[in-house]
C-alpha cells in the first residue's frame, strides 16, 4: 500500500522522466506532483487539468460506441516526448500522467513501472 507521495517518487525514478502527477479527472485538480528543470510542477498542474478532457472525452467516445470495457491507459506519441495517463482502477476519478524524453527513456519498461506502481497505490 503506498501513498501519493511514495508513489510519485518512484515514477519519477522511471528512467526518461521529465515529470509525473497524479490528478482527479472529475474535478481537475492535480493532488500531487514531481517535475524537473525540463517539465515544472505548474506544467504538471496544466497538463492535469487537460488531460481531464482528455480522458472525458475518451470516455465518451467509448460510451458512444457501446463499449463495455475501462479505460486503463492512454498514451500520446509526440515527436520529442511520450504522455502516460494511467488510470487509477480501485479508486474511481483518480489518475497518473507521466512525461517521458522519448530519447532517454524505454516506453515498455515505463508502461510497466507505472502499472506496477497504479496497482499498489491506495488511497
Amino acid at each position: 500500500m503506498q501513498n501519493i507521495d511514495k508513489c510519485l517518487d518512484e515514477a519519477f525514478a522511471i528512467p526518461g522522466t521529465l515529470g509525473v502527477a497524479m490528478g482527479d479527472w472529475k474535478s481537475g485538480l492535480c493532488l500531487g506532483s514531481k517535475g524537473s528543470s525540463e517539465f515544472s510542477d505548474h506544467l504538471l498542474e496544466v497538463a492535469v487539468a487537460g488531460n481531464t478532457n482528455v480522458i472525458c472525452a475518451k470516455m465518451q467516445v467509448a460510451e458512444m460506441l457501446n463499449l463495455d470495457q475501462t479505460i486503463e491507459e492512454i498514451m500520446i506519441s509526440l515527436d520529442q516526448h511520450y504522455h502516460l495517463i494511467r488510470l487509477v482502477k480501485h479508486v474511481d476519478g483518480l489518475f497518473f500522467y507521466l512525461a517521458l524524453d522519448r530519447k532517454r527513456s524505454n516506453l515498455a519498461i515505463a508502461r510497466l513501472k507505472l502499472n506496477q506502481i497504479e496497482q499498489s497505490f491506495r488511497f
